[in-house]
């Protein structure tokens, strides 16, 4: 049953908080993307199968990629993960204010500039990335003022060549942390870094960036660093290199139940759910003839006596402009019309995926139905959502949309706009959890139900030898 004739479906239009309320007047819109809380929690628990044992830190910037912070933020905590990664300074700072307290979950974020709030962040007990000098004097002026110590992540350049400090610069990055950190304003908790090519596992820049972080770990530690954690693995690498999971591994798109190495594996073959599915109502189903155009610049033309459908849904939703159609020579984005996705991914006996038709424009597109569709308005068309893709000859997935539109998965659901409202499934979309996630930092009584404990005391990680993945 589609979510838009099941009253048991919570209503929500609020995408960063996910309140649950009636479905409004002022609520209306012809659209919603499904957030399945349930698919979120199974994929942090494979994500932490595959972690060993690592922890796990959900990374949920950006809205949670597009599926809303704080409702996605408590399905991964419920989930087993003990840490929420955010890159804004305001997205830590919601979370905290929601209720999800350090005895919950320790919270990293990491994109900020001079200026910056950093002793809210201080004050809030969040983790603080510093990336440069002038990072480390402001974090450690935000905690005098804040009285009492900042946690910080030293983010190391190891080759990425976007944010972090190079290498020839730590030691003396080093020197002025660990004097604050002499000081007592400071703590040197974690030392961390982003790969540049993980979706490409056998890439020789995986190997020689794992080095340089392995050089740069021994390098903080001889001059007196103590790391709890160190962290380096993305969703990908969480993925497919074991090697590099270290203390505490930052998964992504993952969470949300995407695959980020399309080319080596479905969500499936990883253990992952897609968690969105976006519908939306057919606004007008009519008949034209031959030779009719199709929406802006006639970029498409009817071959033959049809019926056209339009979908409520843009650009301005989210819709990528580069997924419009010209069929035969260029397919649009697909969308599955005529009966829902099945539970193995597949389509239901009476549905069918067809494409957009003509270009995208800022609030809907159109779809040619064919000559003998029995669609009316009203009824329900599916965009994407846990399909098992075309290449399978399944339903339409976020990566099918991305192929059409000649990008990637991570920006189909990050770009879905504001306006589309969010309706949660499979656990509850407001309010405070009911208590801590097992094992999250803070609590007593030792480890999560997967068998992950909190962050690790000081160590010695020179011996660090797990294997490549081959």
């Amino acid at each position: 049953m589609s979510p838009f004739s099941d009253p048991t479906h919570g209503y929500s239009a609020d995408a960063a908080h996910g309140s649950a309320a009636g479905r409004r007047p002022g609520d209306y819109y012809p659209a919603r993307a499904v957030i399945d809380l349930g698919a979120i929690r199974s994929n942090v628990e494979s994500l932490a199968d595959h972690a060993g044992s690592a922890q796990v830190m959900a990374v949920v910037k950006a809205d949670a990629y597009g599926h809303g912070l704080l409702p996605s933020a408590r399905a991964a905590l419920a989930g087993g993960a003990t840490w929420l990664g955010t890159a804004q300074v305001s997205e830590a700072l919601a979370l905290r204010a929601a209720g999800i307290g350090p005895e919950q979950a320790r919270i990293l974020t990491w994109l900020y500039a001079p200026g910056a709030p950093l002793r809210a962040l201080v004050e809030a007990d969040v983790d603080v990335s510093v990336a440069s000098p002038w990072a480390i004097e402001e974090a450690a002026a935000a905690a005098r003022a804040a009285g009492r110590p900042a946690r910080v992540h030293l983010k190391v350049d190891t080759g990425l060549g976007r944010n972090g400090i190079l290498p020839d610069q730590l030691p003396a990055a080093l020197d002025a942390a660990l004097r604050a950190e002499a000081e007592g304003v400071l703590r040197v908790v974690g030392v961390w870094s982003h790969f540049a090519f993980a979706d490409e596992p056998d890439h020789p820049t995986v190997r020689r960036q794992a080095e340089v972080f392995d050089e740069a770990v021994r390098t903080s530690e001889a001059a007196g660093a103590r790391f709890e954690v160190r962290h380096l693995a993305n969703s990908a690498a969480t993925l497919t290199n074991p090697r590099v999971h270290y203390d505490l591994v930052r998964p992504g798109l993952a969470v949300y139940g995407l695959s980020p190495v399309p080319q080596l594996g479905s969500p499936d073959r990883y253990g992952l759910t897609p968690a969105m599915t976006l519908e939306a109502e057919l606004a007008t189903v009519k008949h034209v003839p031959e030779g009719q155009g199709v929406s802006y610049a006639h970029a498409y033309t009817t071959p033959g006596s049809t019926i056209l459908g339009v979908v409520p849904l843009g650009y301005a939703d989210g819709i990528p402009r580069h997924a419009s159609g010209a069929l035969p020579e260029r397919p649009g984005g697909p969308v599955l019309v005529g009966g829902p996705i099945d539970e193995a991914g597949g389509i239901d006996g009476t549905g069918r995926v067809l494409h957009v038709a003509g270009r995208v424009c800022m609030d809907q597109f159109v779809l040619d139905l064919g000559p003998y569709a029995a669609e009316q308005a009203g009824d329900v068309v599916t965009l994407f959502g846990p399909g098992a893709g075309l290449a399978r000859g399944g339903a339409p997935t976020a990566e099918d949309w991305a192929q059409a539109a000649g990008t990637i998965s991570y920006e189909i659901t990050t770009r879905l706009g504001a306006r589309v409202p969010r309706v949660y499934v499979g656990g509850p979309s407001d309010g405070p959890t009911a208590e801590p996630a097992p094992g999250a930092p803070g609590t007593s009584g030792g480890t999560g139900s997967r068998g992950h404990a909190g962050p690790a005391a000081p160590h010695d990680h020179r011996d660090h030898d797990q294997e490549w993945l081959s």
